[in-house]
């Protein structure tokens, strides 16, 4: 049977970091909201039981830099799971779908290619009215799929 966690949707069992090493790319370009994705996913991951000093979080410029930094990060070897925040705003030109979609395609790849879980917490609105309604709840469930995830390959492996 399945459940979840604490009543949210999407999330089985008891999620348990305590044994984890766990890295953050942050992409500062829109830094308020980023930041705010950044605190609800630390803050989380310290409710998860990640310790402190297991936890890398790394600043880029924008979206299209996370992916870089995520793959220098998954070749270290040295984490279970890596975490991508980031947050595009609608403009009024194409550069919306193309960051968008190149972000998201590469830090996907990344993942695959590395076979390490990344919870893809790059947030892609209309608006800044709806980042700022995602942002604390998209940075918190970041945490749990980054933990989920790493949980669920330890137990494949």
């Amino acid at each position: 049977m399945q459940h979840s966690d604490q009543g949210l949707p999407g999330f089985e069992g008891a999620l348990d970091g305590s044994d984890l090493s766990v890295a953050i790319v942050q992409a500062r370009f829109n830094d308020t909201l980023t930041s705010a994705l950044a605190s609800a996913c630390l803050a989380e991951l310290s409710v998860l039981g990640v310790p402190a000093e297991a936890i890398r979080h790394v600043t880029v410029p924008g979206a299209l830099e996370v992916p870089l930094a995520l793959q220098a990060l998954a070749e270290t070897n040295d984490y279970d799971a890596l975490i991508a925040l980031g947050c595009i705003i609608r403009g009024e030109t194409y550069h919306f779908e193309l960051v968008a979609n190149e972000s998201g395609s590469a830090v996907t790849r990344v993942g695959l290619d590395h076979g390490i879980p990344i919870a893809n917490a790059i947030l892609t609105v209309e608006n800044e009215a709806q980042a700022w309604a995602r942002a604390e709840p998209k940075g918190r469930d970041a945490a749990r799929v980054a933990v989920e995830m790493a949980n669920l390959l330890k137990e494949i492996e």
